[in-house]
């Protein structure tokens, strides 16, 4: 061996295609999924929905197995098959369901009233995230200006200049100061947020794959300066400047096409009138356990017709059903690992916040990506993704999954307590006050630290303000 030469061995994740349907199904809410469902089935033939399958006489064909139940997770159970599992099935899938969430006295009580879901804005979910993220106090407020700055696509349109004008000159920030931010920003989900233009956009995804997923690097190369030849498909000519074979080309141009040019788009404020649950959490003795809702779980099954035509079908098109036949059995996959994901991640929360569920938001402890990713073995930004958009139906109502996660303030005892419980507890004191002598901002700080609880008068009047409670003196005015 060489002086100077060492081997490594290591082992690195690359983002095939099906894995990058896999995510890209994770973060559909269930309306967004059914619709794509249906869209990919109309696209398929070897594709059906359940309530597609009939026979010639109109009635229903079941082409599904008896179907399992869907696991009931307690807090001992961590079985939950990797998601992000990507090796084909063996056996041809017939039909996805994840069936029931139990047998009788298994499912919760599902008479409930549907609630109406807050529409959540880009700038909301970014704020989130921030909140949630190891920014100091100076990189905050840069990094709200620049949130609050961004157009309904996700891009800085008015670029390092407006932010730098809108932040106060006492700051004496400086554009440098401002990019490390920006850059920083283009990290959260979704990815690319915050760009300066396209190319800025597709090029920080791109750099979010894996190094050896094949033809990244040519992708990259492709972004930084051939994005006009690209748009024309003159893929021949960017073959002939980059040196590359036109194969080659072809692959990475397709990996750029599967990337999202405007981010922010994803995240529709539109408001949604009902909202169903997709899952449960409901007491099962002295335990949480958690259950999939079955109506919310998508029946996907492959057309038994076409499939008995693959055998007798000849040249390009056995070659074409073979692989229709093979992204079908990709998409069931993926549909089942998408259910997986959201029940273990759906368990981590609940056991985390089981004291919520038991006592109330007074009860809810901190709780942030990091810990939920470490604990299930997945990345923040998947978590992020599986609890947007995504409810929990328990006994104090419907709640979207990220409601559970909430920055926190020290406390005597060395512990913590969650915005969320800080909040609760604001309200409560403010409820049983003297309306003669309401409580001021300063005597809710001193009364919470009696119950240790450090937190400062400022804190305590942002959080009064989140909750849409006016000041002591508006309070007196009003009483």
């Amino acid at each position: 061996m060489k002086p100077g030469l060492q081997f490594r061995l290591n082992q690195q994740l690359t983002l095939t295609p099906q894995l990058q349907q896999a995510i890209r199904l994770l973060q559909l809410s269930q309306l967004e999924l059914e619709a794509e469902l249906r869209q990919i089935a109309e696209s398929n033939p070897l594709l059906e929905l359940e309530e597609e399958a009939a026979t010639p006489d109109g009635e229903e064909e079941s082409y599904a197995a008896t179907p399992a139940e869907a696991p009931s997770v307690d807090h001992d159970v961590d079985d939950t098959p990797e998601w992000a599992e990507t090796d084909a099935p063996a056996e041809t899938p017939i039909d996805f369901s994840l069936g029931s969430a139990g047998s009788a006295g298994s499912r919760p009580d599902e008479d409930f009233e549907p609630q109406n879901a807050a529409p959540e804005t880009l700038q909301e979910h970014l704020l989130w995230q921030l909140n949630l993220s190891p920014f100091n106090s100076r990189e905050r407020l840069i990094a709200t200006v620049i949130i609050d700055a961004l157009n309904p696509d996700g891009y800085l349109s008015e670029g390092l200049e407006g932010v730098l004008a809108a932040l106060p000159a006492d700051l004496d920030a400086s554009a440098e100061e401002i990019e490390v931010v920006r850059r920083q920003l283009q990290r959260f989900d979704p990815t690319g947020i915050a760009s300066l233009d396209l190319r800025d956009c597709l090029r920080v995804q791109l750099e979010q794959f894996d190094a050896t997923t094949p033809h990244r690097d040519l992708a990259l190369q492709i972004v930084a300066g051939e994005l006009e030849l690209l748009a024309r498909n003159d893929l021949a000519r960017i073959a002939r400047k980059l040196r590359a074979s036109e194969d080659d080309v072809a692959a990475a141009a397709l990996l750029i096409r599967g990337l999202d040019p405007r981010p922010g788009a994803a995240l529709d404020a539109t408001p949604v009138e009902y909202v169903a649950p997709d899952v449960y959490a409901y007491r099962d003795g002295s335990r949480w356990k958690v259950s999939l809702n079955p109506d919310c779980q998508p029946r996907l099954g492959l057309n038994q017709h076409y499939c008995s035509l693959i055998a007798q079908a000849r040249g390009e098109d056995a070659s074409w059903m073979r692989g229709q036949l093979q992204e079908a059995r990709w998409l069931i996959k993926s549909l089942e690992s998408r259910a997986e994901t959201l029940l273990k991640v759906a368990e981590a929360i609940v056991r985390r916040q089981s004291a919520f569920l038991d006592y109330g938001p007074e009860a809810m402890h901190p709780l942030v990506l990091r810990e939920v990713a470490e604990e299930v073995g997945m990345h923040e930004s998947t978590i992020s993704r599986v609890t947007t958009r995504k409810y929990i139906h328990t006994p104090r109502g419907t709640f979207e999954l990220k409601y559970f996660f909430s920055s926190g303030v020290a406390t005597e005892d060395g512990g913590g307590a969650s915005a969320t419980a800080i909040q609760a507890m604001i309200r409560k004191l403010i409820e049983a006050e003297d309306p003669r002598k309401p409580l001021s901002d300063q005597a809710l700080a001193e009364e919470l630290n009696r119950k240790g609880i450090q937190v400062a008068r400022r804190t305590v009047a942002k959080y009064r303000e989140a909750l849409r409670i006016p000041s002591s003196s508006e309070r007196q005015r009003a009483g």
